[in-house]
Parts: structure tokens; C-alpha cells; sequence
């Protein structure tokens, strides 16, 4: 019979100790120790399936044969674009996100545009079982008879079918459901995961099979399970969004063979998830006209501008202390930006409550956007409103100045193809800028000159009145 030992394990990073401890020496999370049987024969037999006929040796640089990666389409433009192109063989990807998102849906489609181009593709289940995946199915539509199905959660039982059927895709839905036979611990555990990733690693780099993996997050929004699973993976997707809007945010934090911080839009609909291929278009629907608080600015996620609508409401507070609350953005950021202005512009506004939000749910955290707050603020605190074709941009930093941001062209192209006729941005932005952009461009560089634009245009309007 195997010895069996105790050992405690960090939640967040993974971290093995004889001991339980109450703050973790490697990522420092408090009380985050959990206690774990691990049998004595543990790796023995996956120690033994890692070895093989093929002796490995050190390579030098000139050695190494580049070739450039084959990608595989998906048939889903915003998936391939947050993947970097398609998928890469023999990649693990890891997809992530709150419950009923939409994780399993997006990547059942991506299942059936594969299937439908000839490929042979195995969906492996450990939540569902076969009518349940049928009866979502067929919200999508039709299938190929190259898509698979299997619902297994015993780590050894799939990797025999994987090495079986030897599909060129697989999906392991979940990764906190499936369980290897050596580890005593529970399926979900620090041990469980990290030890099921390890062999599906194994099998992807093996067998050149793209895996993906779907992943449950915890109540702060991050894969549950150890923080080794996202350093183990090629690349980390987290699906966003509210799940009673009809929007949809993929994106990626990690990639290996593509940029990071690129963004997919999707629309959830009865049949599944439709792809937005305008996403500014689809932020700036309903926005109001003539109304003092709207400013329009833009972000850069990865590599595509996004235009949000900013709105800020600012009044008298009627309590001792005023209340100040976000959707969308940063407390604290939106909090530093009303210190700048009633410090640089001698502004009163410490007294009252202020409530900003971002227009269709979308979060931006890009310091691009501050002097889109700062307008909106400004604009809501003196009931004037800011032009509807005025596109806002640029970072504000704590002595008033406006600071330069990056992609300047790129921003100013979008407004112009979505018909906004004046852009206002840094000065340094603009000095970088062609002469002939087809937009009229408003250089400021500091947080007066804003307050000054407003003036100007209130008072053209009055006289337009």
C-alpha cells in the first residue's frame, strides 16, 4: 500500500509547504494554505510516460530550424483576431470566465467551424452530459459528422481516447472536473489541476494537438485553481461582460504567439454568439445629444481603437461626506483627477457627489481616457455640454498636464471614419501628427486649456442662440 503525506498548498501561486502557514513566502496571500493527501507513488507514472526511445540534446541557436507557425482558422474573425491569427498546433490555451458567460458556446462554434472544413475535432465534457451538449447545440445549428463528443472526467481514460482517435483539436470542459487516478486529492484541488495540466500539456506538445481548456474563476475574477495554471498554458482568454447585457468581451492577457491585451466584441444571441465587427459603432448606439456630462474618448485594446461614451454626473452632495462611485473605470483614478481639478483650477467640486460611468458596460482602465473624464466632469459640474463631433484623448497627470499617449494616428482615424469633424489631444500628440488628417485637430496641454475649450464653444453656442 502507498505512504500517503500531508502538505499544504498556496491557493493562489501554487506554493508547497510541510507546514500550514498563514502568509505565503512566495506571492504573500494571507490564509490562503490548503491542507492536501499526496500518495507516495505520485509521478511515477507519469514520470514513466515522459520517458522515451529519443534522447534529447542541447541545441545551439544556429541549429534551431525557424519556420514560421501554421494557424488554423476558426471561421470566428474576432477569435482569430484575439488569438493572434487562428490557432496554433500543438498550442494550450486556457479560456476563462464567470458562469453563463458564454465560454462553452463560443467554443462549441468554434468546434463547428472546424468540423465543417473536414477537421476531425473532440469535445471532451466533464459537467454535461450528452443531451445536455445536444440541447445547446442546437440553438447553433447543424454539425459535421468529424465533431466528437465524450464525457469523461478520468485524466488516464482521456488521454487513451486522445491518443486514440488523435484529433487535431480537443476542448476539456472544465479543467476543475477532471481527475488523475495518482493524486489522492479531489478533483478542483491544487494537486488535481495542476496535475491534469501537466499531461494535457504533455499530450499538446507531444502529439502536436491544439487543447483548449475552460476554466472556472473565483468571486476576484481569476482562474481558480493554483496561479502555476496560467504560466503552464500558451494562452490565457477571459471572457467579460455582464451576463443579462447581450455584449461580450474576449480577451487576452497572455499569448505566446500573438500580442496581449487584444479584444474580440461578441453579441449573445438565442442562437449563439454573433461576432461585432464595428465595436465603436456598437458603444456610441443610443448616445444622447445636447446633453451636458457625454464626452466621447477613445482606448487602445491592443491593436484596435474603441470609441466610449464617458458620463459624468456631478451635484451638490447632501451628506457630510459626498459619494463618489464608477462603473466602468477606476475609483481612485476618477477620485485623483477631481483632486487635480479643484487643486490646478480652484474648482469646488470636493463637496459634491460625482458619478461616472462608460457607456455599455465596457471597463477601460488606460490612462488615454482621463481627459475624457476631466471634460466630462467639467462639463457636468457647469451644465455645459460638449459638442457632439468632439472626440476627447489624452492623459492628465497630477500638476494638470495633459501627457502624450500612444497611437495617436490610429485614434484620430477612427474618429474620423465614424464622423466626428474635431479631435482634441495632447499637443505633443499632435505635433507628431500629418499636416492633413481631414479632422480638425485642438492641441491642449494642460487641463485650463480644456476648461477654456468649453467656454469658447458654450459661448459660440449662445450666440448661435
Amino acid at each position: 500500500m502507498a505512504k500517503e503525506k500531508t502538505v499544504f498548498f498556496c491557493q493562489t501561486c501554487g506554493y508547497e509547504s510541510a507546514k500550514w502557514m498563514g502568509q505565503c513566502p512566495a506571492c504573500h496571500a494571507w490564509n490562503s494554505f490548503v491542507e492536501e493527501k499526496i500518495s507516495a507513488e505520485k509521478g511515477k507514472k507519469n514520470e514513466r510516460a515522459k520517458r522515451g526511445d529519443t534522447i534529447s540534446r542541447p541545441y545551439a541557436l544556429q541549429e534551431i530550424a525557424m519556420e514560421e507557425e501554421l494557424r488554423i482558422r476558426t471561421g470566428i474573425a474576432e477569435l482569430d483576431r484575439v488569438l493572434g491569427g487562428g490557432i496554433v498546433n500543438g498550442s494550450l490555451s486556457l479560456v476563462g470566465g464567470d458562469p453563463g458567460i458564454g465560454k462553452s458556446t463560443l467554443l462549441l462554434q468554434m468546434c463547428r467551424n472546424l468540423a465543417n472544413q473536414g477537421r476531425r475535432i473532440l469535445y471532451i465534457s466533464g459537467e454535461e452530459s450528452l443531451r445536455q451538449i445536444k440541447m445547446r447545440a442546437q440553438r447553433i445549428g447543424s454539425f459535421s459528422d468529424t465533431l466528437y463528443f465524450y464525457c469523461e472526467t478520468n485524466l488516464d481514460e482521456i488521454e487513451k481516447t486522445i491518443e486514440k482517435e488523435k484529433p487535431e483539436a480537443v476542448i476539456i470542459d472544465s479543467i476543475q472536473t477532471m481527475f488523475c487516478e495518482d493524486v489522492s486529492a479531489a478533483p478542483g484541488s491544487v494537486s488535481q489541476v495542476r496535475e491534469a495540466t501537466g499531461v494535457l500539456l504533455r499530450l499538446a506538445k507531444g502529439l502536436g494537438i491544439s487543447i483548449f481548456i475552460v476554466g472556472h474563476v473565483t468571486k476576484e475574477g481569476t482562474v481558480a485553481g493554483p496561479r502555476v495554471l496560467e504560466h503552464m498554458v500558451d494562452t490565457v482568454l477571459y471572457f467579460e461582460g455582464d451576463r443579462y447585457a447581450s455584449y461580450r468581451i474576449l480577451r487576452s492577457v497572455k499569448n505566446r504567439f500573438g500580442s496581449t491585451n487584444e479584444i474580440g466584441v461578441f453579441e449573445m444571441r438565442k442562437e449563439g454568439l454573433i461576432e461585432v465587427k464595428n465595436p465603436s459603432e456598437y458603444m456610441l448606439n443610443g448616445r444622447p445629444r445636447g446633453v451636458s456630462g457625454s464626452v466621447v474618448s477613445c482606448s487602445m485594446e491592443g491593436t484596435r481603437p474603441i470609441l466610449t461614451e464617458i458620463q459624468a454626473l456631478v451635484c451638490h452632495s447632501n451628506f457630510g461626506i459626498p459619494r463618489r462611485q464608477t462603473a466602468g473605470t477606476d475609483l481612485n483614478r476618477v477620485n485623483l483627477l477631481m483632486a487635480v481639478l479643484e487643486k490646478r483650477l480652484g474648482l469646488h467640486i470636493g463637496d459634491c457627489d460625482a458619478y461616472v460611468n462608460l457607456a455599455g458596460g465596457i471597463r477601460i482602465t488606460e490612462p488615454a481616457i482621463d481627459l475624457g473624464i476631466v471634460t466630462a466632469i467639467l462639463s457636468g459640474f457647469r451644465n455645459q455640454p460638449v459638442a457632439d463631433d468632439v472626440l476627447i484623448f489624452g492623459e492628465v497627470g497630477l500638476a494638470g498636464e495633459v501627457r502624450a499617449v500612444s497611437m495617436a494616428q490610429m485614434r484620430v482615424q477612427e474618429a474620423k471614419k465614424l464622423g466626428f469633424t474635431t479631435c482634441i489631444l495632447p499637443e505633443v500628440c499632435k505635433k507628431n501628427l500629418p499636416a492633413q488628417t481631414g479632422i480638425r485637430l485642438i492641441g491642449v496641454e494642460s487641463v485650463r486649456d480644456v476648461m477654456r475649450f468649453l467656454q469658447t464653444s458654450d459661448a459660440a453656442s449662445g450666440e448661435r442662440h
